[in-house]
């Protein structure tokens, strides 16, 4: 069974301040959680026993203010991976050069061990939607994703991996499969993938797929990093719905479908990703712990196949 690590990267590593050598090993051993205002000085009081923690960029491209103060406090102890919400790298137009220009600033000063961003868009002209937009899976919209994508990795100077969106519709000029467009994606720009298992299921349940049957089509020697996260079920009786909310804990169908994931992408650095309705921290770290002695048992059931 493969390992899973961050691809061999296309770009050369982006300059900053160097990182403690043990964050690497840390950060590939031990799950994550999201870094929110709300933890912070309870993360610096009482340390607590974490992989790593997880930011969305635009709430960091400040030069000064709380949370980069905090935020460059708490990555004196913790590997840190920067996740992009609205770079809007699905959208019709180019790249928002500005934008880009200060999430590059911020991944070169922070060094996080993965940098990544949505198959979505978010953005036209100069409107700014705070949403995560679906694609049409075409020829027309893999080139440009593509183009947009070599466009970032060569101003962040590092490879990024890409996630998985979730969807709620899907468009009638799609010619390929989601899994058909990320695996050429992957190909043709040397990016790598971030596999959100939430939004798997969530995707699955909304088009009536099979989410086992997509992950065993999935291209995992891809993938560099997973997600699990919680969502809600909008009840609607003519047509109901899974939203991506991350306001709830990670469902049981998740986590089943989590073992499955590890069975085929070997162990893989994975984050519980919360953004709403924030519990106490103790119960994101029982998360990240679950997922941790998830991950113990498949790669010893990958070593018991193995001496066979």
């Amino acid at each position: 069974m493969m390992s899973c690590v961050p691809s061999e990267q296309k770009h050369p590593q982006a300059e900053g301040s160097p990182l403690p050598s043990s964050f690497a090993s840390r950060f590939l051993s031990h799950s994550g959680i999201s870094l929110k205002p709300a933890y912070y000085q309870l993360i610096l009081s009482s340390f607590p026993e974490i992989g790593f923690f997880e930011i969305h960029a635009e709430n960091y491209l400040s030069k000064g203010g709380p949370a980069r103060h905090y935020l460059n406090l708490i990555r004196q102890h913790y590997p840190i991976t920067v996740h992009g919400v609205g770079l809007s790298i699905g959208g019709e137009h180019v790249i928002n050069q500005q934008h880009l220009e200060q999430v590059a600033q911020l991944v070169n000063e922070v060094q996080p061990q993965i940098f990544s961003e949505h198959l979505a868009w978010s953005s036209h002209d100069s409107t700014f939607l705070n949403d995560l937009l679906p694609v049409a899976y075409d020829e027309a919209t893999l080139r440009r994703v593509c183009e947009h994508i070599d466009h970032i990795q060569s101003h962040v100077k590092r490879q990024v991996l890409i996630e998985n969106p979730s969807t709620y519709f899907e468009f009638h000029r799609s010619e390929m499969s989601e899994t058909d467009f990320l695996a050429e994606m992957v190909k043709r720009t040397g990016c790598g993938l971030l596999l959100d298992v939430n939004n798997v299921e969530v995707s699955c349940f909304n088009h009536g797929h099979d989410p086992y049957q997509y992950l065993n089509n999935f291209p995992v020697a891809a993938v560099g990093q997973i997600h699990l996260a919680g969502h809600t079920t909008d009840s609607n009786a003519v047509v109901p719905l899974k939203i991506d909310s991350h306001d709830e804990a990670v469902s049981h169908d998740v986590w089943a479908l989590y073992k499955h994931t590890l069975s085929l992408t070997g162990d893989c650095p994975t984050l519980i990703e919360r953004d709403g309705n924030l519990p106490p921290i103790g119960e994101l770290l029982a998360e990240a712990h679950l997922a941790d002695s998830i991950r113990q048992v498949n790669q010893q059931e990958s070593r018991r196949e193995h001496a066979i």
